[in-house]
């Protein structure tokens, strides 16, 4: 059976991003895989990412991370965000790297590499101005001062020291300059402790791309690595991104009304005119917030055509005008933009749902199909 939508990821744009972004940077890359590559499918883009040169992975939870050793995958990952009752022996069994972030954590870590009697590899978190995960203040010498003392005792090996920024993606935000300045005590703290890191890491994709400080010996790029500029550019990016989604439905259903016919729940929306109205099998379990109502557009008969009345849970409706629009016919939700044909993009969608690209892509539902393309080569 066909499905009602379909999302084709572009391999290829996933991996020559990669490229992009390393020749800016001139670091190693983590690729972010998390919340199944932003929508994307995290085996293949995983896969794709790492052929291109990425040396590293990185995830959100042990699920995550177990799932690409299941597949296959052994390239250094890095899973960071845990309870304390995971399962952290299986993490050190498949060789992923467990970022700690309290105490708490780092003891729980440690007993299970001493039960499984094998070192667990440790990335330590600092909170350099997020507020969020990570140790800061007293916490991070203690949590460093742990840390070396389960170096010693042969239960852990700290292979690097990291943090994540607030607002890289601000242009002059002075936040910037203090997170690096916080990390840099962070990380004269840590090698006070007799901790020496092989990699230390504070850059997401927007510095990444703009703020060289920031880079060190990797950067972990997210949004980037989709083709979509962090900054929020609409159109093609200084920086040469290509993004690597495209949403595709088609019509299924077609009604010519009157003036004054009102669309979908409420009505909120009543036509002003004799008007073509396309129905499309996607709705908000398929990604299409109805925080966008009102402002969203998708491509159809090759022009804009917007979205009217209440995006429901299934389907919405698109205003044609007077295009011959016919049952069938294809239309594109977002994607890049190929010459004269111009679909809205994610960050497009994401700025008439208030929201950020990444939130437009993982909300893309279970029902809608990937196809996994590179370079016009079908792959499984």
């Amino acid at each position: 059976m066909s499905a009602l939508a379909r999302a084709a990821v572009d391999l290829g744009a996933i991996a020559g991003n990669v490229r992009t972004i390393a020749a800016v940077t001139g670091t190693d890359l983590m690729a972010v895989v998390k919340a199944d590559g932003f929508g994307h499918g995290a085996v293949p883009v995983a896969r794709a990412a790492l052929r291109a040169g990425a040396g590293w992975l990185g995830v959100t939870s042990a699920s995550e991370a177990l799932a690409l050793r299941d597949a296959g995958i052994t390239a250094p990952t890095l899973s960071w965000l845990h309870r304390p009752d995971d399962d952290f022996a299986s993490l050190i069994a498949a060789g992923v790297d467990v970022g700690v972030s309290t105490t708490t954590h780092l003891h729980a870590v440690a007993a299970a590499a001493h039960r499984l009697g094998a070192p667990a590899l440790v990335q330590l978190k600092a909170d350099t101005g997020l507020a969020r995960n990570g140790a800061g203040g007293d916490d991070w010498p203690e949590l460093a001062g742990w840390a070396r003392k389960y170096e010693v005792e042969g239960s852990v090996r700290v292979r690097g020291v990291w943090s994540h920024l607030a607002d890289a993606d601000v242009p002059g935000s002075p936040a910037l300059a203090r997170q690096v300045t916080t990390f840099e005590e962070a990380l004269r703290v840590a090698r006070g402790a007799g901790l020496d890191p092989e990699l230390v890491h504070l850059a997401n994709s927007a510095a990444a791309l703009s703020a060289p400080t920031t880079r060190y010996d990797l950067c972990r790029i997210g949004l980037a690595l989709y083709g979509v500029d962090p900054f929020g550019a609409t159109g093609p990016g200084a920086f040469g991104l290509r993004a690597a989604m495209t949403l595709r439905t088609t019509v299924v259903n077609v009604k010519r009304v009157p003036a004054g016919t009102g669309v979908s729940y409420g009505p909120e929306y009543v036509t002003c005119g004799r008007t073509t109205l396309a129905l499309l099998p996607v709705g908000y379990a398929d990604g299409l917030t109805r925080a966008a109502e009102g402002r969203a557009a998708v491509w159809l008969g090759g022009r804009r055509c917007p979205v009217v009345g209440r995006v429901a849970m299934d389907q919405c409706v698109v205003d044609a005008g007077d295009l011959p629009v016919s049952i069938g016919d294809p239309v594109v939700v977002f994607g890049p933009a190929d010459g004269e044909r111009t679909p809205p993009t994610v960050g497009e969608w994401a700025r008439w749902a208030g929201t950020n690209p990444h939130e437009i892509l993982t909300g893309i539902g279970a029902r809608v199909a990937r196809d996994h393309h590179h370079e016009g080569a079908e792959s499984s």
